[in-house]
């Protein structure tokens, strides 16, 4: 049997470790490798300073509350307040996740067609890179509400996949697949710019893909 002073030790050592933990997951926003204005004609100005600066600081503030909020329910044993705050930080953490992807998967010199063992990959899977980016297209317009469209890559099959995700749900821990390329349709992704035609800024953000980017993404997964 413990101690009452082991006892209060280590339930004091434990709540320390957890701020450890707090202070070190701190999440920041990403800085992004272009300027806001980079992107047009295909994305505004306007449209990135709101997304970037607002929506996505929006996710990493309420990811690091939620966060803040857990350590404290585990350092309390708050079973119930712990399974509560589930949801914020997978709504949070995935909006965290798919934002950062999706800044890197952009470029102002972005466009035209994938290289080397990617395109090889996308001819395999898909047989072109028109299928494979119709497929996409399809897939990312036909999302109800607000989402995602993904290109991902399942280790257990070694192949690439197309899926439609809801709201913020990450690809990943959601199925699986590694995320490669994001597509946000999100209405404050392009509503400013493209109103209610959502095809029009699909089909355009194909000219801005970073696919350098993709590329590294599919090398790293298959590693």
């Amino acid at each position: 049997m413990l101690s009452t002073v082991a006892r209060n030790t280590r339930r004091a050592l434990s709540k320390q470790a957890l701020q450890s933990v707090q202070v070190a997951s701190k999440h920041t926003l990403p800085a992004l490798d272009y300027e806001y204005s980079s992107l047009q004609p295909i994305i505004s100005e306007e449209i990135m300073t709101l997304h970037h600066s607002k929506h996505h600081q929006t996710y990493v503030n309420n990811l690091n509350a939620a966060e803040e909020q857990l350590q404290d329910a585990l350092s309390q044993g708050d079973l119930p307040k712990v399974i509560g705050l589930q949801p914020a930080l997978r709504f949070n953490g995935g909006g965290h996740i798919n934002h950062t992807i999706f800044w890197t998967n952009l470029s102002p010199n972005g466009g035209g067609e994938p290289k080397g063992d990617l395109l090889a990959a996308i001819v395999r899977d898909f047989g072109s890179f028109a299928n494979m980016k119709e497929q996409l297209t399809n897939a990312t317009v036909a999302v109800q509400g607000s989402g995602w469209g993904w290109l991902g890559y399942d280790k257990k099959t070694s192949m690439l996949t197309i899926d439609a995700m809801p709201n913020q749900d990450p690809l990943q821990s959601t199925t699986g697949r590694i995320p490669l390329l994001g597509i946000d349709v999100w209405e404050h992704a392009y509503y400013l710019q493209y109103k209610n035609v959502r095809p029009d800024y699909v089909k355009a953000i194909f000219d801005i893909v970073n696919w350098s980017n993709v590329s590294e993404r599919y090398e790293n997964a298959m590693g």
